[in-house]
């Protein structure tokens, strides 16, 4: 099978575990072209880095040879780049969110669908050892049906995170901590609780920054099949504490923090899978393995390969958009908002 040519478009923060990981993969990518607005950023990833680096977007978009383009951009910048994409007819793996309204997601979705080319986004959470195991857990029966279940994530970031220009404003970044740092825990909730059907929420921007986005979130909310549950999301909570996930259900409790997994049964069993410690949620946004990320990305090549669906595709990642827009709808309409 030849290898699967890739184009990076943006080479800031988020660079580093895709591209850790496309170079563990090896056998089945090569990264042909480098690019990011930035002349100096140009400069300085040549001189530390033995991957092409080019000049502009069309250098990506007209190699003939390039079959897949990874968008490592912030996310204004995703509907555009996605449709010339798209329309140069690359497969596409985008950096989360996929946009900053689940409106413009969903354009970038019917792009990628009628060019007939797959689109994936790196909602890298569901894609932990962890997780696997919970998920496999649910899907078979053995924890009854879900009764209550709360997601926590209280993470720090520091004023020098906040320093970057235009760093939780939504000119950038199109939100605060819920689009930007608690959506991967936020998918991965959704995932394995199902459909959130109605939410009531409250969300400010704490007195520590100077941005116009949300920084504290909290609601409740009901899922589909009649469960209720809590959301707390924030990045004022010093110095960081590991995401948590707990689900309560008929026959067991999951408890899921960052990488470890704990289920009590009500028989007296006891699963514990201990996982990698997590600190990204203080200090070091970017302080966790790549194995996620890598394994995400292997998903995707798969997609490619097998003519499947990735398994967060463009428009499964809608899903976690439109409970974020729900939530952010409530806090500003002070009532309750349903879902679908």
């Amino acid at each position: 099978m030849a290898k699967h040519r890739v184009g990076i478009i943006g080479l800031g923060m988020a660079l580093k575990p895709h591209l850790t990981s496309l170079e563990e993969l090896s056998d089945r990518v090569e990264i042909a072209a480098c690019f990011t607005p930035s002349s100096e950023r140009r400069k300085a990833f040549a001189a530390a880095s033995p991957h092409p680096v080019v000049d502009s977007v069309d250098a990506v978009l007209n190699d003939k040879t390039i079959d897949v383009v990874f968008i490592l951009t912030p996310p204004m910048s995703h509907l555009d780049l996605v449709e010339q994409c798209a329309a140069a007819g690359k497969h596409v793996l985008l950096e989360k969110p996929i946009d900053f309204t689940s409106e413009r997601g969903a354009k970038q979705v019917a792009a990628m669908s009628k060019a007939g080319k797959k689109f994936a986004i790196m909602l890298q959470h569901r894609f932990r050892d962890a997780s696997r195991k919970l998920r496999a857990a649910v899907k078979s029966g053995e924890l009854g049906e879900l009764v209550s279940a709360s997601a926590s994530i209280r993470w720090w970031r520091t004023p020098e995170y906040f320093a970057q220009p235009g760093r939780g404003m939504k000119a950038r970044d199109g939100g605060g901590v819920l689009i930007t740092q608690a959506i991967h825990t936020l998918d991965l909730f959704q995932s394995l609780t199902g459909p959130v059907a109605r939410v009531t929420a409250f969300a400010k921007t704490s007195p520590l920054r100077k941005i116009d986005t949300e920084d504290i979130a909290a609601a409740a909310v009901e899922f589909g099949n009649g469960a209720i549950g809590t959301i707390d999301a924030t990045t004022v909570s010093y110095p960081g504490f590991p995401e948590k996930l707990e689900l309560a259900c008929a026959n067991a409790t999951a408890v899921l923090n960052a990488e470890t997994l704990d289920i009590y049964y009500k028989n007296g069993r006891h699963v514990h899978h201990e996982g990698a410690a997590s600190k990204s949620g203080g200090a070091d946004p970017m302080a966790f393995p790549n194995d996620a990320h890598k394994a995400l990305i292997v998903d995707f090549l798969d997609a490619i390969d097998g003519n499947r669906e990735p398994e967060v595709s463009g428009a499964e990642s809608l899903k976690v958009m439109r409970l974020i827009e729900a939530m952010l709808a409530s806090a500003e309409q002070g009532r309750p908002v349903a879902l679908g």
